[in-house]
């Protein structure tokens, strides 16, 4: 199928199919709108919703007789949640399903203007909502958690708090130690870059962050168009491009309070590393983390670099630990070409021997 004039468009005059796509959006009165329904294509039922957030169980035919521990999936806390389950062959959450795994999945939500006084304990407390339903739901006493990039975070600041719920744990591109975090740490340096006063204004909205991470790369977007143009007769290539740009483009924002935390305690004081972070009233010692984790690390990865995230795997007490590389950037590596023959089937295998 060739490309349709809006797309040669972009490619040629790169932004302006977005400004075409911003127009129709607002004409339907939907900005931003979600295109999770082309994508997120694994059947599933929502069985909890809590705010914005809800809960996803995927439905499978070894439900019944599960390969162990229930997995909850818990993807960033600001990008949509279907990257995990972006399309048929490029989906986490399906190949997790198909092996046989009782799959669950949270999704966060888009924060409105009023959840800017959500702070990173309500966040946190979110999180150990939906591990509880899980646990009521299955009747099981623990919980399997795989964390991706905040999601990640969370999953090992609750695991801190929570060990006895926890049967396992896997960082997938997640960051710990952020003085090792690279670009992103000298972009938000507390000599130049204020969080409280950014908080101070509501929500940081998806356009900022996108810009931010826009900056660790200037050319990835020539680069993007360019290869595409190379591709632009291969159908199955180019359905691949349409889901992960339609992804890509739905960006949610971040809550306020949340994020003043996040920047404030994560990225500039470095505290959890620190031991100092507190959460829920208790401070988070990584050393508590006694269960089997799992680190995963990509190979060209400019937000959440290998030593940044390797810093869990060197301060967790757990005894069983195992750290992977697997090929490509922080989103790549989850749904590209090579998803489906490294990080799928190494995820599947370590869950099943760990359980």
């Amino acid at each position: 199928m060739p490309l349709q004039a809006a797309e040669i468009l972009e490619l040629l005059l790169p932004g302006a199919g977005n400004f075409a796509r911003l127009g129709r959006e607002r004409a339907s009165g939907v900005v931003g709108a979600d295109h999770a329904s082309a994508t997120a294509c694994t059947p599933k039922d929502t069985i909890f919703a809590d705010g914005t957030a809800k809960l996803y169980h995927f439905r499978g035919v070894s439900a019944a007789a599960p390969h162990g521990p229930p997995v909850l999936v818990v993807p960033s806390l600001i990008n949509r949640w279907y990257i995990v389950d972006l399309r048929p062959g490029s989906s986490l959450c399906q190949a997790l399903v198909e092996a046989g795994l009782d799959v669950w999945c949270l999704d966060w939500g888009v924060p409105e203007d009023e959840d800017r006084h959500l702070t990173w304990d309500d966040v946190v407390a979110r999180l150990g909502r939906m591990v509880r339903k899980v646990l009521r739901e299955t009747g099981q006493p623990r919980v399997s958690l795989l964390g991706y990039c905040i999601g990640a975070t969370l999953c090992g600041v609750y695991a801190a708090l929570q060990q006895d719920t926890v049967a396992s744990l896997i960082n997938l591109a997640g960051p710990f130690d952020f003085a090792k975090i690279g670009k992103l740490g000298r972009m938000t340096d507390r000599r130049w870059f204020d969080g409280e006063a950014i908080a101070s204004a509501g929500n940081m909205s998806a356009q900022s962050m996108q810009a931010g991470f826009q900056a660790l790369r200037p050319t990835a977007e020539i680069a993007k168009k360019v290869n595409v143009l190379h591709k632009m007769h291969d159908e199955r290539a180019m359905a691949s491009f349409r889901a992960l740009d339609g992804w890509a483009s739905a960006n949610i924002a971040f809550p306020a309070a949340a994020y003043a935390t996040w920047i404030g305690e994560f990225y500039q004081e470095n505290r959890l590393i620190q031991g100092t972070h507190a959460s829920c009233g208790r401070l988070v010692r990584l050393q508590q983390i006694t269960c089997p984790l799992l680190t995963i690390v990509t190979s060209r990865d400019e937000i959440c670099p290998a030593d940044a995230a390797l810093g869990l795997d060197v301060h967790a007490g757990s005894l069983d630990k195992t750290v992977l590389t697997v090929p490509g950037g922080h989103v790549g590596a989850v749904v590209g070409r090579t998803a489906s023959t490294h990080l799928y089937p190494a995820i599947t295998t370590w869950l099943k021997e760990k359980s």
